[in-house]
């Protein structure tokens, strides 16, 4: 048995078909499909059962496969100590990011990291929350930017930043002419929602909760973009993180957006890893640079451009 081997069987099990497999793995499919028969007469058991149009692996192939999965994890791990003893801020590492945060957030960071990191490459995954917590504890990605809360024992969440919610609504709405509202002026409106699987789907119906708000009925769109433009012809309301309302993203002349006084609603970001992880310090070092995002970023608009308003009125030099 080699590592190799373990390799075929892992992205058999991912793929479920030879072809998939060989082709991600970089061999012929007669080469992979030589290489699991031997590792199952080596083993003793079938690994994987055959069919004419799929494959599945059996009892034996799934758990064996699982501890393979294990087993790679680990030798990257002692790889990825090797790499950052030769030289700590360089290598690959492989960071997740929810698509509702990653789009808004990044312009703001990946200048910063480029330049304290000249030599990391950094390879960017967009998936939903679950699928990158899959990913993350299969070791197929380092770390991950996430929502909190989470519940794995195994992972390392390291806090950055809270971001809070703005209530978008078409130009000409009956609370367009407000400068803020509190979270209980929700009361009895429908908003419209993301789909299954999306964090801030839950977090905006927290929201309603709390409001005494509800869903739009009929309606579930499958992007934030989508939401904005929902609410831009005039099908409805939404909540809207912070960050996707901020330059670079366009602001639209349909849309009134709304800050919350007091408590607004709000999601907490955190960059999350396991705790085994080769590259904890690294990851640290990482993480502050997110942490340090500016607070600006962070002001619903309004407040960001009274601020700036008063700013410029302070520097602006007096009449004579």
């Amino acid at each position: 048995m080699n590592l190799r081997d373990l390799q075929y069987l892992v992205a058999l099990a991912e793929h479920k078909h030879f072809g998939r497999a060989a082709v991600a793995s970089f061999v012929s499919q007669p080469t992979l499909s030589t290489q699991i028969r031997k590792l199952e007469e080596e083993l003793g058991v079938a690994l994987v059962e055959r069919a004419p149009r799929k494959i599945l692996l059996t009892e034996a192939g799934g758990e064996i496969a699982r501890r393979a999965r294990e087993v790679l994890n680990e030798v990257d791990q002692i790889k990825a100590i090797a790499r950052r003893m030769l030289d700590p801020e360089s290598g690959t590492l492989r960071l997740g990011i929810f698509p509702t945060l990653g789009p808004y957030l990044l312009p703001h960071v990946i200048p910063q990291i480029r330049e304290r990191f000249p030599r990391l490459e950094l390879l960017l995954v967009e998936d939903k929350t679950q699928a990158l917590l899959g990913q993350l504890r299969e070791g197929r990605l380092d770390a991950a930017l996430l929502a909190l809360p989470l519940h794995d024992q195994q992972l390392h969440q390291e806090f950055l930043f809270e971001e809070p919610f703005v209530l978008a609504v078409p130009h000409g709405h009956k609370l367009a002419s407000r400068a803020s509202l509190k979270l209980g002026d929700l009361a009895n409106q429908s908003l419209l929602l993301l789909e299954e699987g999306h964090c801030l789907r839950d977090q905006a119906l927290e929201a309603c909760e709390l409001a005494g708000a509800s869903e739009r009925t009929g309606f579930r769109a499958t992007s934030l973009e989508t939401l904005r433009q929902m609410v831009a012809a005039n099908v409805g309301i939404t909540l809207l993180p912070v960050l996707a309302v901020k330059p670079p993203v366009a602001h639209s002349t349909d849309i009134d957006l709304i800050e919350f006084r007091g408590h607004p609603p709000s999601r907490r970001i955190a960059m999350v890893w396991r705790k085994s992880s080769a590259m904890a310090i690294f990851l640290m070092a990482l993480a502050d640079i997110f942490r340090k995002l500016p607070r600006k970023l962070l002001d619903p608009p309004s407040r960001a451009n009274r601020k700036a308003a008063k700013t410029a009125k302070m520097t602006r030099p007096k009449s004579r």
